[in-house]
């Protein structure tokens, strides 16, 4: 017998807020890609993994920041992979924002048509990078900043996005609840992986948030504790 979806509950969960920011969940695409909007009081903010795959799905994020009226000041990849670059295209191209990424996945850009069309994602012309974003590296928009923490071994041009006023990281594809990223595709390495996870992770306070390009959110408390990846 299917368990019964309680709406609200899910719907609430793809909200978080945390002091004077919000940040939207998004998910997208047929392989679910956490896509974030966060934005603060000053209504300037990012989108991060744009993992739109159908025009239904860019109207949904459209909609969403035109309510809320948000000027996109960045758009964000955590990482190359064809299920969070989708959407990189249509948010270039709407919101007139500069696309974020590292620069050691631009070989994997190069080639997202192929990876485009494999995984059945409408054409799109795939742009490159205009910022790239080293370790260490800072993004600021509205009243917050983030740092860029370089952390390959799921792909080659892996980010987390760390902010420390309010406690919480976002990884993309390196840790998951429970989980670590697959390191079976191109350019992945399980023990650079868990290496960056252990040095550039695990070594944040217990509390902070770890929100995964999919799935739920976690704690680096709780995956220090009980992921039996590491």
């Amino acid at each position: 017998m299917k368990k019964k979806i309680n709406l609200k509950e899910y719907f609430e969960k793809m909200k978080i807020r945390i002091d004077d920011l919000n940040i939207r969940i998004f998910h997208f695409n047929m392989i679910m890609v956490n896509t974030l909007v966060v934005y603060d009081e000053t209504k300037n903010g990012v989108i991060v993994d744009p993992g739109m795959g159908s025009k239904a799905e860019e109207e949904m994020l459209f909609d969403f920041i035109t309510k809320e009226n948000i000027v996109v000041k960045y758009i964000i990849n955590t990482h190359p992979h064809i299920d969070h670059i989708a959407g990189n295209s249509y948010c270039v191209k709407t919101f007139n924002a500069p696309l974020v990424a590292h620069k050691d996945g631009l070989p994997i850009y190069k080639s997202a048509n192929l990876h485009g069309a494999s995984f059945g994602f409408p054409d799109s012309d795939y742009p490159m990078p205009d910022v790239f974003a080293n370790d260490g590296d800072t993004i600021s928009f509205g009243n917050q900043i983030w740092k860029t923490l370089y952390t390959p071994g799921h792909v080659d041009g892996s980010i987390c996005l760390y902010d420390d006023k309010h406690k919480f990281v976002i990884v993309g594809d390196v840790l998951f609840a429970g989980s670590i990223g697959r390191t079976d595709l191109p350019t992945g390495n399980f023990k650079l992986l868990i290496q960056n996870i252990q040095e550039k992770l695990l070594t944040l306070d217990d509390d902070v948030l770890v929100i995964p390009g999919h799935a739920e959110t976690t704690t680096i408390g709780a995956e220090r504790e009980g992921n039996p990846y590491l």
